[in-house]
């Protein structure tokens, strides 16, 4: 996203970069500076940090950080759209500082080069949309468990290969996917720990001859460590691929629950919100699913954004290449479309009404309850694999139907030799073949009777508990940073 350039640490066409490298057409190939936007504060806050670090080590006079800092104040207020030319942001702020300080502004450059710089600007921002996406999965979470609470005994048919399989609940339906959203938001909150870490200091990729202190410019920057290897706080952007495969991972996800949403709404199982839906520009009897298929449509944005960004990083070697100006922007562009469609799902699954007649009456379907009747069996001795061959001949016979009490008693008289009664009362093969009575039965750790699915909402929301004090004290701790920072800033200017 950004340019980098071990080899390039003072000069620009004029400041930076000298004459020499001031012009041709290479020059716009090579800039950075527009999309640089993303990361200008990220920029000025490493900036003053360094300096500050500078002025506290007795490496920069105090009253000449004090004009820099003054200087990169007159920056920021100016805004990114004032930066005077030059090949990336870095290099943009550094001439504007200079312009306004005059050659004195450059000791704001002193031991570092521009690759610790954006390798610090990089994690500074991305944790930042890091922990928008982290708390967009807990919204989302909430989301699924306030409504699964309002249908723990709402009944509905439950599917294998898409085909009637079982009945559960709407409650256990969304359950199911709080549970994996859950581990996206663990997921999310370790590349956070690991992208908190400051690589300042690093230099180009072999350190510094000045008395640098790395630690504090990581305080004063709310980073959690240092990278402490120069070379790899210079150069490692695995940060950036644990990053977006977690978020790929995440769109993974919810491209599923879209999926099985946009199928729900073809059967009248739910009701998406208008605020979720749209209609054809030619019929308009038509409510389509619309956001819900650019939610699985992001799933695939998210997983090239993968692709490319591990092709580029794949065999560069040490320490810093060029390539890596083309790596970040498929961090940033994954994160801020996964976090967008995850804030959506969250809408559509708050906002959307699930029909429980309709869902009742389909969750008989296709037999689906003939597990219940062959675990009856298996309960009452009949080994499970030939009380399984009883349900599947009255299957076939009854053609995908739900039999009649007759027909299963007679399959099982041609399978077991004796009445189906013999083993099971009518009245419990009669519960076993209700749906609700089915879901009822099934209270096993996990599954869908209200019981167990009551144990479930309790566990996910004292995860969610302990995931929303996670988000607030990492986004507390970069709250407390930027104050500190800005106070320390203010004993200069």
């Amino acid at each position: 996203m950004t340019g980098e350039d071990a080899d390039h640490d003072e000069g620009h066409s004029g400041v930076v970069r000298r004459d020499r490298f001031s012009g041709g057409p290479a020059r716009g190939f090579m800039s950075s500076l527009a999309a640089d936007e993303r990361i200008f504060a990220a920029d000025l806050a490493v900036d003053r940090a360094h300096v500050v670090m500078l002025a506290e080590q007795g490496i920069v006079a105090d009253d000449v950080a004090g004009e820099i800092l003054a200087a990169l104040d007159d920056v920021e207020s100016a805004g990114h759209g004032a930066l005077p030319d030059g090949e990336d942001v870095h290099e943009a702020i550094e001439t504007g500082v200079v312009e306004r300080v005059g050659p004195d502004g450059g000791k704001m450059h002193t031991a570092r080069s521009r690759n610790d710089e954006v390798a610090a600007c990089i994690r500074y921002r991305l944790r930042a949309d890091l922990l928008d996406a982290i708390e967009a999965t807990l919204a989302l979470r909430e989301a699924l468990v306030d409504v699964a609470a309002e249908h723990v005994d709402t009944v509905m048919p439950g599917y294998t290969h898409l085909q009637p399989a079982q009945p559960t609940t709407v409650a256990h339906f969304l359950l199911s996917y709080e549970s994996a959203f859950a581990r996206d938001t663990a997921r999310l909150l370790d590349a956070y720990g690991r992208t908190n870490q400051s690589p300042l200091g690093g230099a180009a990729f072999a350190g510094t001859p000045f008395d640098i202190d790395r630690e504090r410019t990581a305080e004063l920057l709310g980073f959690e460590g240092v990278v402490a290897n120069s070379m790899d706080a210079s150069a490692g952007r695995d940060f950036l691929a644990e990053s977006t495969a977690a978020l790929t991972t995440h769109a993974t996800t919810l491209s599923g629950l879209a999926e099985d949403l946009v199928i729900f709404a073809n059967k009248g199982f739910v009701d998406l919100a208008d605020e979720y839906s749209s209609t054809s520009s030619i019929m308009p009897q038509k409510v389509n699913p619309d956001t819900l298929e650019l939610v699985r449509a992001v799933a695939g944005d998210a997983v090239g954004g993968l692709s490319g960004l591990l092709t580029t990083l794949k065999g560069l070697p040490r320490a810093y290449n060029r390539d890596l100006q083309r790596a970040t922007p498929h961090a940033w562009e994954t994160v801020d479309a996964v976090s967008e469609a995850t804030a959506v799902v969250a809408g559509a699954v708050a906002t959307a009404e699930w029909p429980e007649e309709t869902l009742e009456a389909a969750a008989g379907d296709g037999f689906s309850t003939a597990t219940g009747v062959a675990d009856a069996l298996a309960m009452a001795g009949v080994p499970f694999r030939t009380a399984h061959e009883v349900l599947a001949a009255a299957a076939e016979r009854a053609d995908g139907e739900t039999p009649d009490l007759a027909t299963l008693d007679a399959v099982a008289a041609d399978v077991l030799g004796e009445s189906l009664f013999e083993y099971v009362s009518r009245e419990r093969v009669e519960a076993a073949l209700d749906p609700v009575e089915s879901v009822a039965s099934r209270d096993s750790l996990g599954g869908p009777a209200p019981a167990a699915v009551a144990a479930q909402i309790g566990d996910a929301e004292a995860a969610l508990d302990a995931d929303r004090d996670a988000y607030d004290a990492r986004s507390g701790a970069l709250d407390a940073a930027a104050a500190t920072l800005r106070t320390e800033v203010d004993r200069y200017v």
